[in-house]
């Protein structure tokens, strides 16, 4: 909780936004995720959500879908994932670790001993995005008193009365969903952005990050100028994919494509 409230009072002092990356732990590989996982702080992430892979994603769109089937077909677990955030801790110990995906995977863990290792990991938070507020007892709930933050999500059609339900219990920051839909499938309409993210800080003094439809410096310094942060993810996995071999393993390109890319959406929200 405090690695989050610290990246976001130091950004603030500074005048900056927060970059917030997703990639799915594992995708295409252990050793070739771990390392684009080490390598995101120094490319300009301010805060990492780490997705954890599932069979069925399905509030993802066909890319983050495909990085979830790859990870699973290289052997990745739960196990597999805090292991990558403990690895990451040796060297990292303020980069912000968001474990975001699904609540299947934690349940058969099962909850308390998944909730203990991620603390013992170093994670800092979850984004569990099929377990409503009325189901706080099952996760949300046991995850603050282990002392993780619990970050919910915020949709356009997300109704005034919804919003304070929603609200309570969330900590960290609010991440409101651009769009309606699956992830990384439309552009984001900065107009409702902007009248959204305002009306949720209304009524919550956490800070408010963006994502869905996130895919290039422009969209991320518009974003950026409404909002406490961006969050991209679905054209990070597309570069992977994209520097991906016939028979869908890394290359010597895999890791650098994706670093770069974070470099070049860092600069673009410097620029703004």
């Amino acid at each position: 909780m405090e690695r989050i409230a610290r990246t976001f009072a130091r950004l603030a002092e500074a005048k900056k936004k927060a970059l917030v990356t997703f990639t799915t732990a594992g995708d295409p590989d252990y050793a070739t995720s771990l390392e684009i996982l080490k390598g995101l702080p120094k490319a300009g992430a301010d805060i990492i959500e780490l997705g954890m892979p599932f069979s069925d994603p399905m509030a993802d769109g066909p890319a983050i879908q495909r990085s979830s089937q790859r990870a699973l077909r290289a052997g990745q677990t739960q196990r597999k994932t805090l292991a990558m955030v403990r690895s990451f801790r040796e060297t990292d110990s303020e980069t912000p670790v968001i474990l975001m995906g699904y609540y299947n995977p934690i349940y058969v863990f099962p909850v308390d001993g998944f909730l203990a290792e991620a603390v013992d990991a170093g994670v800092d938070g979850l984004i569990v995005v099929d377990v409503p507020p009325e189901a706080d007892d099952e996760l949300c709930l046991p995850a603050l008193q282990a002392g993780l933050s619990f970050i919910r999500l915020t949709a356009p059609t997300t109704t005034d009365h919804r919003l304070e339900r929603v609200l309570t219990n969330t900590s960290g920051f609010v991440y409101y969903v651009s769009i309606t839909g699956i992830t990384g499938t439309r552009a984001p309409d900065l107009s409702a952005v902007e009248r959204n993210v305002t009306r949720i800080k209304a009524r919550t003094p956490l800070p408010v990050v963006v994502g869905f439809g996130v895919r290039t410096p422009e969209q991320a310094r518009a974003i950026a100028g409404v909002s406490d942060g961006v969050v991209v993810g679905s054209v990070l996995v597309d570069a992977i994919a994209q520097s991906l071999d016939e028979e869908q393993l890394a290359t010597d390109l895999t890791i650098r494509a994706v670093l770069d890319l974070v470099e070049q959406l860092s600069s673009g929200m410097k620029a703004a």
